[in-house]
């Protein structure tokens, strides 16, 4: 489906089960979405862990042997398999040729991040001229001037008078696009630089960034966007959008591991007018940088805020998981994306919703806002027993989530190697785990009353 379909995923899921003769609850549905899902081989592209390699699992009340129900991936997504074969190769040439290794082989190092710039650049949406791969993501948020709080201290100014944040209205848990716009068309005019994420990370609402883009602009701000979240999460078009700048981690959605090396932005429009504050070795010019002159040819654009030269490993991870997405376009992903977690959403809604005319009945409440154009694939829940044992139990049981305080569990579908099995099999695992969960609390209370 496409995103910009009138056809809602509960719909569809609903038209489906109809067609199959069963209900949308059935595993069956979920056996039928698998085999029809045309991304379903990306899934052989990485490593899912097992439950018995998990380390809270508890092996008394799962197999062990089974994959996991891994929802981690807006955290730290999984391991292409790739990646090892590309550590080995680099690893055994750095062990046979040393220092040669710069500038020889299929990746050499001393340009082993512009091998992949052209896969990251069509991802984002950019031109290749407008994205560096450098460094980790705050650094590039300090570079770029808005890691906002201490660059405020670090020249001086007062961050309650210089930053003015957003919150939602009262008694609601995200917030609104008109309520952005207004602050700009009021404030505006005072505002040097918009900041805001792509897709804000404990909520897992999706920005509008192309409205916010052109009302930041014809105010006369510069806007950039924190895409940690958004990026191989949703399409982007930082070009066409005429975002001024962004930057973003890779090791979420992008599959790079840990620490991974992140990229950063700025729109070609900037590239002879924004130059960077702190300079490094890696921003000269390619011609020049290693004539040790001590006379700066800096490169243009988002290339002149680069420092040292690319670690060679993280490239390699990141170029391993990259591939993985150049098999695919990231509105097929995105199709399948909106079907899957609205999939676990309609889920949800069937089997947990508050029902009022029976108080004692657990339920989960979705923060992310249910609009498929407001969201990525992850949901935020919320739940009426305490958070901290729902996610201990669902940890017990081999899946891979995320809890944030002060109540939120973050669940994230990703439709490069999750199924809609995984998506069946956590709703049955979640039954359990609040059915421990409500014991718990029940004999905690009666031991309390005593």
């Amino acid at each position: 489906m496409d995103p910009s379909s009138p056809v809602l995923p509960a719909t569809i899921l609903e038209q489906t089960a109809l067609r199959l003769g069963c209900s949308p609850t059935d595993k069956k549905l979920a056996v039928y979405l698998d085999e029809e899902d045309e991304l379903k081989n990306l899934r052989e592209c990485f490593c899912i862990p097992k439950v018995k390699d998990l380390p809270p699992t508890d092996p008394s009340l799962v197999n062990g042997e089974e994959s996991c129900v891994y929802f981690a991936g807006n955290s730290l997504g999984l391991q292409p398999r790739k990646v090892k074969t590309y550590l080995d190769e680099e690893l055994d040439k750095w062990a046979r040729t040393g220092v040669h290794g710069h500038f020889n082989g299929q990746r050499p190092w001393a340009l082993a991040d512009e091998c992949i710039l052209d896969l990251m650049a069509e991802l984002v949406g950019a031109q290749r001229h407008e994205v560096a791969l450098m460094n980790g993501l705050t650094v590039n948020l300090h570079l770029q001037m808005y890691a906002v709080e201490s660059q405020l201290q670090l020249h001086g100014l007062d961050v309650k008078r210089c930053m003015l944040m957003m919150q939602p209205r009262e008694g609601e848990e995200t917030l609104r696009i008109e309520d952005i716009l207004a602050v700009i068309e009021k404030e505006g005019d005072s505002i040097a630089v918009i900041l805001l994420s792509g897709v804000q990370y404990y909520t897992g609402q999706l920005f509008d960034i192309p409205r916010i883009t052109k009302a930041g602009q014809e105010k006369g701000c510069f806007v950039g966007f924190d895409l940690a979240h958004a990026v191989g999460n949703v399409e982007l078009h930082l070009h066409d959008w005429g975002v001024d700048f962004a930057c973003w981690c890779s090791y979420k959605y992008l599959n790079s591991g840990a620490g991974g090396l992140a990229g950063a932005y700025i729109h070609a429009k900037h590239s002879q007018s924004i130059k960077p504050a702190l300079i490094g070795w890696w921003g000269h010019d390619f011609k020049t940088r290693f004539l040790m002159e001590n006379k700066l040819q800096l490169s243009k654009g988002i290339n002149g805020f680069r420092l040292s030269n690319p670690p060679i490993l993280l490239v390699c991870a990141l170029q391993a998981s990259l591939e993985v997405f150049s098999q695919t376009t990231m509105k097929a992903l995105r199709r399948k994306s909106i079907l899957l977690t609205g999939y676990l959403e309609y889920l949800i809604k069937h089997y947990y919703n508050e029902d009022k005319t029976n108080p004692e009945k657990p339920f989960v409440k979705i923060i992310t806002p249910s609009q498929i154009e407001e969201r990525g694939c992850q949901l935020t829940l919320s739940f009426s027993l305490p958070i901290k044992s729902v996610f201990k139990e669902l940890e017990k049981r081999g899946v891979a989530c995320d809890m944030r305080e002060p109540n939120a569990l973050r669940v994230a579908p990703v439709p490069l190697y999750n199924s809609f099995h995984d998506v069946h099999r956590f709703i049955e695992i979640l039954g359990s785990a609040i059915t421990s969960s409500k014991q718990t609390a029940n004999n905690t209370a009666l031991s309390g009353s005593y």
